[in-house]
């Protein structure tokens, strides 16, 4: 989601950058260039005033200072003329002794002349026939107050702009955190469809939201009901295939075989090896599924049963401790997590002497389970062995050799690793690391 808002406002910020730079810049020219037709407006009422002071006087042709702007007459003022006739060139008193250019033709100068102490002059030629003589009058003003104004608006302009810009991305943040919040919420619960604390999606969502999240709650309940029923149908399956097993068993083991020994302990040992077979695949076929939407295993519920039930198997004599992290959910199925700590603890206390301890723990990458035992462990050598299904170390001790090879395949489809370690009590070790479910 955060990516998403990143993209959203990344895009937004270049859109608005660029779009209100080309209207910036716009609106700037057209303004400049509707104030330069204003200004060329008012230049040209200049040339028009200048052209009527002109009079016929006593030596001929002359200008009458009286109907001229007072401006004209103070230096530097920011207005000057420059009046070209056949006789020669009147300036105005403001140029002081300076010389303003004359135009190269008629009408406003595309260029800014630089005049008097800096200034930038907008000019303005305009071509008359007075008194008989052809005249060129050449008006300008200072522009240079105008172009401060300019760099002024301009500051002002790109202030407020990265004001405004500020403003639309908290508000577009806003928004789009607003409207991509029930998308986050059905992310959390998938999120926790995959810890096993809940098995549908909330179905009050936007309305935009409705069909997706239909869909999901629709897939989900598909999966469940074909996960129950495949494993409905695997559990009947290997109820059926027992009680055949166990007659052919029984064959193997009568009165009738008495007289062929070796045919016996050959058909006794087939038939042992399609029992941990099947046992193996239909367990294997279960897991495969993994658990259904919701299943989890709640630590606090289950291990004070399971280890009673343990202690009255073993006997009295026998300490069963536990650690485990008040509260802890472990999401997984029940009977899958049950099986794979029953096994676990089961084969300790067939090999401790005295005392069976078991952890669990929580990280941010996974769950960490172990289960030490004070009996007399397994040499380095041997651990691999142990591991395989239906391998005993020592006959005497009662089971099938079946317990760890279970646990391996259980671990094995969820994707954790299990390890045999010394234990600090001085026996065995089983060290298993979960993965964490995660999106």
């Amino acid at each position: 989601m955060k990516s998403i808002q990143a993209r959203l406002s990344l895009g937004l910020v270049a859109v608005l950058v660029v779009v209100g730079v080309v209207l910036a810049q716009l609106t700037l020219w057209l303004f400049e260039a509707g104030l330069q037709r204003y200004l060329e407006n008012g230049l040209r009422n200049e040339s028009e005033n200048l052209l009527v002071a002109l009079v016929r006087g006593p030596a001929g042709m002359q200008l009458d200072e009286q109907r001229i702007s007072a401006a004209y007459q103070r230096p530097f003022s920011g207005y000057y003329f420059r009046i070209d006739f056949a006789q020669g060139t009147w300036r105005s008193r403001s140029l002081w002794d300076m010389n303003l250019p004359k135009p190269s033709a008629p009408g406003l100068s595309d260029r800014h002349e630089l005049g008097p102490e800096g200034q930038e002059l907008l000019t303005l030629r305009a071509d008359y026939r007075r008194l008989g003589q052809d005249i060129s009058i050449s008006v300008a003003q200072d522009y240079s107050p105008v172009r401060q104004g300019f760099r002024r608006l301009q500051q002002i302009g790109l202030g407020m702009g990265l004001v405004a810009l500020a403003l639309v991305l908290v508000l577009q943040r806003m928004t789009v955190t607003r409207s991509l919040r029930p998308l986050e919420r059905a992310r959390q619960q998938i999120a926790q469809l995959q810890q096993g604390q809940r098995s549908q999606l909330d179905a009050q969502v936007p309305s935009e939201l409705v069909p997706l999240v239909g869909q999901i709650n629709h897939l989900l309940s598909y999966t469940e009901d074909s996960l129950r029923r495949s494993r409905n149908a695997l559990g009947n399956l290997g109820h059926a295939l027992k009680t055949p097993l166990a007659v052919l068993l029984s064959l193997a083991s009568s009165e009738r075989l008495q007289g062929l020994p070796e045919v016996r302990a050959q058909m006794r040992e087939q038939l042992q090896q399609i029992e941990q077979r099947l046992a193996r695949e239909l367990n294997r076929a279960r897991l495969a599924g993994d658990a259904l939407p919701g299943a989890q295993f709640a630590c606090d519920d289950e291990l004070p049963g399971l280890l009673s039930t343990l202690g009255m198997i073993h006997g009295e004599g026998l300490l069963l401790s536990h650690a485990v992290p008040p509260g802890l959910l472990l999401p997984w199925d029940r009977e899958d997590m049950l099986e794979l700590l029953g096994n676990l603890l089961d084969n300790a206390c067939k090999w401790a002497d005295s005392e069976v301890h078991l952890g669990i723990a929580a990280t941010e990458e996974h769950y960490q389970l172990w289960v030490d035992d004070d009996g007399p462990g397994i040499p380095h050598q041997q651990r691999v062995q142990v591991l395989e299904r239906g391998s005993r170390l020592d006959e005497e001790v009662d089971g099938h050799g079946l317990g760890l090879g279970i646990v391996r395949d259980i671990v094995q489809a969820w994707g954790g690793k299990l390890q045999l370690l010394e234990s600090p009590m001085g026996g065995l070790r089983v060290d298993i690391q979960l993965p964490r479910r995660s999106l």
